[in-house]
C-alpha cells in the first residue's frame, strides 16, 4: 500500500489527478445525499419530474463522457476538456445555492452537473495517458489508488455536511460547497496540467465522431461492457435493498444504515488497493470474477438477513466485495478500446449508467415477484451472469496485460 502511494507522490500528473478526483468526488459527496432532500421538499419538484429529472440526467451524463473522450482524443490532451467540464460545475452548483427556484434546479441537474460529471472519466484517461510506458503493474497500482481516493472524498464529505448543516433551514449550503471544490478542480487543471499539448504524431490516427460511436457499439466490447454492466449492477442493487432490508426484515433502523454504509466505504478504500495487488498476480478476469463472487455471496446472506447483527457482521465480506467491483473494471474497460485513452475511459461512464438501468429492472422485477430480500438473491444471480459471459468471453488466466 505505502509503495502505492509513493508511485502516485512521485509522479506530479498523477499526483495533480489524485488531488483532482478528490475534490470531484468532494463536489458529488457532498450534494447527492441531499439532492433529493432540496429538489422536492425545499424546491418543491414532484416525485415524477424528480425521477424523470434523474433519468435524463444520466443520459446527458453518458453522452457529455463520451463526447469528451473523443474531443480530447482529437485534440491530444485533456486539459482543455477538464477546465471546460470544471466551468460547469462551478457554474451548475453555484447557480443552485444563489439563485434556487425549480427551474433553476432543473437547468443545473440537467445540463451542468452532468457535464461537470465527466470529468471522472476524464480524469482517469488522463493518468492512463500520463502512465503510458509504465508496467502494467504500476498501472494498476495507479487506477487502484485513483479510485481509493475517490471512495476517500465519499467516507469523508458527507457525514461532514451533514454535521455542519444539521439543524439548519436549509441544505442548500452544501451546493455552495460543492462549487468552490469544482473551484479547486479548476485551479489544479489550469495550474498542474501541462500548457502545451505534447506533440501529435504524424501516423497518429484521427476518428471521425461516429466511428467513434461505432467503436464503443462494436461487438466485442459490447459483448465486454454487457458481461461488467451486470455484475456492476449488483453495486445499485444493493444501494436500493440494503437501507430497506435493514430497517424492515433486520428489524434496524436509520442510524444502523449510516453506520453500515460508513464502514463499508472505509473498507473499500483499502481493499481496493489490496485487490490491484491481486490483480496483478493473477488475472484482470480472475481478480474480477473473485470479487463478484465474494459480493454475490454478500447479496444472497442479505437477503438471509434478519436482525442488524448479521448485517454488521457482513459490512467485511461487502467492503471487500465491493472493492474488486468498484477498482478492477477501470484498468479493464480502458483496455477495451486501448489505443485511445478517452474513449476508452469514457466506458466508465457508460458501464454506470448501463448497470444503473440494469439494477432499476432487477430491482421493479424482484419487488414484484419477492420482497426486497429476494431482490437482494436476484441481485447476486445476475452478478454470477456476468461473471460466467466475463469468462466465455475472456481468457480467465490471462494475464492482465491481455484485457
Amino acid at each position: 500500500m505505502l509503495s502505492t502511494l509513493t508511485l502516485v507522490y512521485r509522479h506530479p500528473p498523477i499526483r495533480v489527478s489524485a488531488l483532482a478526483i478528490f475534490f470531484f468526488g468532494f463536489s458529488g459527496a457532498a450534494t447527492s445525499p441531499y439532492m433529493s432532500l432540496v429538489g422536492i421538499r425545499e424546491l418543491g419538484l414532484s416525485d415524477v419530474v424528480y425521477s424523470a429529472l434523474m433519468f435524463a440526467a444520466a443520459i446527458v451524463n453518458v453522452s457529455a463522457s463520451v463526447i469528451a473522450g473523443i474531443l480530447a482524443d482529437r485534440l491530444g490532451h485533456f486539459r482543455s476538456p477538464m477546465l471546460f467540464a470544471g466551468t460547469f460545475g462551478v457554474v451548475g452548483f453555484g447557480i443552485v445555492y444563489l439563485l434556487p427556484s425549480q427551474l433553476v434546479f432543473i437547468i443545473a441537474a440537467l445540463v451542468f452537473i452532468p457535464i461537470f460529471n465527466s470529468v471522472n472519466s476524464l480524469i482517469f484517461a488522463n493518468v492512463r495517458a500520463v502512465s503510458a510506458g509504465m508496467p502494467v503493474r504500476e498501472l494498476i497500482a495507479v487506477n487502484s489508488a485513483i479510485r481509493a481516493v475517490l471512495s476517500l472524498s465519499w467516507v469523508l464529505v458527507p457525514g461532514v455536511v451533514g454535521a455542519m448543516l444539521a439543524g439548519g433551514p436549509s441544505m442548500l449550503p452544501a451546493y455552495l460547497l460543492a462549487a468552490l471544490a469544482c473551484l479547486i478542480c479548476l485551479a489544479l487543471f489550469f495550474f498542474g496540467m501541462p500548457k502545451e499539448p505534447p506533440p501529435v504524431a504524424e501516423n497518429r490516427p484521427h476518428y471521425s465522431f461516429f466511428a467513434s460511436i461505432r467503436q464503443i457499439g462494436s461487438r466485442s466490447v459490447v459483448s465486454r461492457l454487457l458481461a461488467i454492466a451486470l455484475i456492476s449492477s449488483m453495486l445499485h442493487v444493493n444501494g436500493a435493498v440494503l437501507p430497506l432490508v435493514v430497517t424492515g426484515k433486520a428489524g434496524g433502523t436509520t442510524a444502523d444504515v449510516g453506520v453500515i454504509v460508513g464502514i463499508v466505504a472505509f473498507l473499500e478504500i483499502i481493499f481496493i488497493l489490496f485487490w490491484g495487488w491481486v490483480e496483478v498476480r493473477t488475472s484482470t478476469v480472475v481478480a474480477m470474477s473473485a470479487g463478484a463472487v465474494v459480493y454475490c455471496a454478500y447479496l444472497i446472506f442479505l437477503g438471509l438477513a434478519d436482525q442488524p447483527r448479521d448485517v454488521y457482521i457482513l459490512t467485511l465480506v461487502s467492503g471487500l466485495g465491493a472493492a474488486g467491483i468498484i477498482a478492477i473494471p477501470i484498468t479493464y474497460l480502458q483496455n477495451l478500446i486501448a489505443d485511445r485513452a478517452g474513449l476508452g475511459s469514457s466506458l466508465i461512464a457508460v458501464n454506470i449508467f448501463v448497470s444503473g438501468g440494469l439494477s432499476s429492472l432487477l430491482f421493479a422485477v424482484g419487488t414484484a415477484v419477492s420482497d426486497y430480500a429476494g431482490t437482494a438473491i436476484l441481485g447476486a444471480v445476475a452478478g454470477l451472469t456476468g461473471i460466467v459471459l466475463l469468462w466465455l468471453l475472456d481468457k480467465p488466466f490471462a494475464t492482465a496485460t491481455d484485457r
